[in-house]
């Protein structure tokens, strides 16, 4: 066993949460050490959003192709997903180079608490323990794992199923979120027959159905067969198959195909051998670990961030967090606002959104009005062949603040960031539309979708004068 090191900050964990909080932590001048037991970049650079990104942007450059040439869909894909790797290699190195540039340790191994100042970090035959004044816990979470599909062979998680080295002739997703269908669209655009089963009423149950009307039109188009209010039983594995038995309606239906992912949501990476029993830090029945506005946790000099803690398991919610704490360790008077957390899918079209939604704001008796503009009518939309969709702004009808943003359509992923900053700065829709905005451009159809809000916003004032 090595001699006890000593730190400020022991980041657990080295995702979009954990390197980013151990930057910030060496920025205000604290020794920082980073541990990591897998890979550095975690789960989003190596098994996450950068790969299926990648994967996404390949597939929709072999469906251009596919359209003007007879494309090898095969050889297409193994040149993809070589680009994939290139893309996480050269991620994951300019994370190494950032946090080493910092001056941040980074430590390799599984971190086990001893107590509330000191972690083992054990690796192959070797244990090292370093002491520290604060702690953030940024350890991410993993593919939830049904009893009834346990995953190896032909059950993929999304880690697996983003390493296939062949295109598979069939897939079956247990699962329509955002996950099950960005990677069922991308294979079903490189050519696989994919059939999407989902529990609820509708896939992407996060959405309005108006929002996901448009991605349901392209899934189906993609030759995507989506079933809903199914609900997987169990799978029986074959040498070159698998055959998935579900209810549906309370009748048994069967499918079978090449693989089966599970695609049903993630779990927290708080149990296993962290040890968090041994400081008696307590998880929910859920497996999270409660905060407070500052990321502490009931322990005060530990602090947990991202996907272990409560809200969206959002890369960029986690690089949020891990500021805040990092900051009030340095004695920062900082505290988390989650005024304006935007959520985007890769689909086609792409979906965002901001703030409340429509449902939201009527559950919340606020008064409001809807701008909204079509991507039909747009310019620069045409010319791309992308006219599906539209923006939809949601303002306070008194102050014609903003308050809530939806995108379907080309480039949401992008377009959603001017909303957010607009929500964030509390602006109203008479700011947007005011801005000028370039020509041709998709940025346009935001301001046209402000300029409806604020026609609205003085009718609804006329009619008030006139009564």
């Amino acid at each position: 066993m090595s001699q006890l090191e000593m730190v400020d900050t022991l980041v657990i964990g080295s995702g979009p949460g954990g390197y980013v909080a151990a930057l910030r932590s060496a920025q205000l001048g604290m020794k920082t050490s980073v541990v990591e037991r897998s890979h550095l970049g975690g789960v989003c650079t190596h098994v996450g959003c950068i790969p299926s990104k990648a994967l996404i942007a390949e597939a929709h450059r072999y469906d251009l192709h596919r359209q003007w040439s007879q494309a090898d869909g095969s050889s297409f894909f193994q040149n993809a997903q070589a680009f994939k790797q290139g893309v996480v290699t050269k991620q994951a190195g300019g994370v190494n180079y950032l946090l080493k540039a910092a001056g941040v340790t980074i430590l390799e191994g599984e971190a086990c608490f001893i107590d509330e100042h000191t972690v083992a970090i054990k690796r192959t035959g070797t244990e090292q323990m370093i002491s520290f004044k604060h702690a953030i816990l940024a350890t991410g979470s993993r593919p939830i794992e049904l009893q009834a599909l346990p995953f190896g062979e032909r059950i993929l998680s999304s880690t697996e199923a983003l390493s296939l080295s062949q295109i598979p002739t069939s897939l079956i997703i247990i699962g329509g979120g955002y996950i099950g269908v960005e990677l069922g669209q991308m294979y079903a655009k490189f050519g696989a027959e994919v059939t999407i089963l989902e529990g609820g009423g509708q896939v992407l149950p996060g959405f309005e159905a108006e929002l996901t009307a448009p991605v349901i039109r392209q899934l189906k188009a993609d030759g995507i067969n989506i079933v809903t209010g199914a609900t997987a039983a169990k799978a029986e594995q074959h040498a070159d198959t698998v055959t998935l038995h579900y209810l549906k309606n309370q009748e048994q239906h069967l499918i079978s195909a090449e693989y089966a992912l599970v695609t049903v949501g993630r779990k927290p990476n708080t149990d296993g051998s962290l040890g968090l029993e041994r400081i008696n830090l307590q998880v929910t029945s859920r497996g999270l670990i409660e905060t407070d506005e500052q990321c502490r946790t009931a322990i005060p000099h530990i602090f947990a961030i991202g996907d272990i803690t409560k809200g969206p398991s959002l890369a960029h919610k986690a690089s949020y967090e891990a500021k805040v704490a990092a900051e009030v360790i340095a004695g920062k008077p900082s505290v988390l606002d989650y005024k304006a957390i935007p959520l985007v899918v890769f689909s086609e079209p792409e979906l965002a959104s901001v703030g409340l939604s429509e449902t939201e704001a009527n559950a919340e008796s606020i008064p409001f009005v809807i701008g909204k503009s079509s991507f039909g009518i747009n310019g620069r939309a045409l010319a791309l062949q992308a006219p599906e969709g539209f923006v939809k702004i949601i303002a306070d009808q008194a102050s014609g603040i903003l308050i809530g943003a939806q995108i379907v359509g080309v480039e949401a992923s992008t377009l959603i960031s001017e909303l957010t900053f607009a929500i964030e700065m509390g602006a109203t829709v008479e700011d947007l539309s005011l801005t000028i905005h370039p020509h041709p451009t998709l940025g346009e159809v935001i301001m046209e979708a402000a300029e409806n809000a604020v026609q609205k916003i003085r009718m609804n004032r006329n009619k008030e004068q006139q009564v």
